[in-house]
């Protein structure tokens, strides 16, 4: 017992920890000051939200239709998740910050009940939920591949899982690994491009993570082309900017290369006793 102790909470571990409560704090400064500019005028957000679920919704709805009475859980439902305007009785959203966005957001946040806790460890018995929803947040987790088995977990045989992240090129996810390493060892210079993520995943390391789950595809499709064109466009003039679309230019020509496996919506359905998950992943 007293080894394992000393593994988890050896040099490697504590800087894992620091690096995940430094993205927690950047994600809490960040949306206090989006609170400040949106005082006053918090019912254009709560609109603004109602209208992106809603989408969501009837994307899902053409799956496996919506009953009133179905239970919904957004892991990593933020200041202003999906669960916050899908219009169910029984939406719930975790969130390690849910306490501070609910005082930030309290209109919006009162649209849904919501608890502080991590997707690594739910809060929930096994097949609790008819859709789980996931929407570009494990990235900003301390542990963020010890969330998808949990997200299935928690889904009822035939539930849907929206799942969404954004996917890099391998070489963004080593710069992330080095600003980590240098602030772990007490050089702070952060670049918000790599700060405010504990991870940058690669296609194929998040695409195995769902390999041995009983999920089967049902529809995919892609927002690559639509990102690049963004980015090429852009300019850049600060470091952060520079090492995203350096990033994804390298990871464009790749692509010429391969099949097509980005995936925007895709509809997995579990076989006999499954679920299905719709997963986004984009760059």
């Amino acid at each position: 017992m007293l080894e394992r102790h000393q593994r988890e909470t050896g040099w490697a571990d504590r800087a894992v920890r620091r690096r995940g409560a430094r993205a927690l704090q950047r994600q809490l400064d960040y949306q206090e000051h989006k609170a400040a500019a949106f005082a006053g005028h918090e019912d254009e957000m709560v609109q603004g939200n109602f209208v992106r679920a809603q989408q969501i919704r009837k994307l899902l709805d053409e799956v496996r239709p919506f009953d009133e009475n179905d239970r919904v859980l957004e892991v990593g439902s933020g200041a202003h998740g999906l669960v916050f305007g899908f219009g169910t009785k029984f939406g719930v959203g975790i969130d390690p910050l849910a306490v501070g966005y609910k005082r930030l957001f309290p209109k919006l946040q009162s649209n849904a009940n919501t608890a502080a806790a991590i997707g690594e460890e739910l809060p929930f018995a096994d097949a609790a939920f008819g859709v789980v929803l996931s929407d570009n947040v494990i990235d900003h987790a301390e542990r963020p591949l010890a969330i998808v088995p949990e997200l299935i977990r928690v889904l009822k045989p035939g539930g849907v899982l929206y799942f969404t992240v954004n996917v890099h090129h391998p070489l963004y996810n080593f710069a992330s690994n080095l600003h980590g390493a240098w602030n772990a060892i007490g050089i702070k210079v952060e670049l918000s491009a790599f700060a405010d993520h504990t991870i940058h995943l690669t296609e194929d390391r998040i695409s195995a993570a769902f390999v041995g789950q009983p999920l089967d595809i049902i529809s995919q499709r892609s927002t690559v082309d639509e990102t690049r064109s963004i980015q090429r466009s852009a300019r850049a003039f600060d470091p952060d900017s520079l090492l995203k679309k350096l990033f994804l230019r390298m990871r464009c020509l790749s692509l010429l290369q391969k099949e097509r496996k980005f995936w925007r919506y895709v509809c997995l359905s579990r076989r006999s006793n499954h679920s299905s998950i719709l997963t986004h992943i984009s760059c």
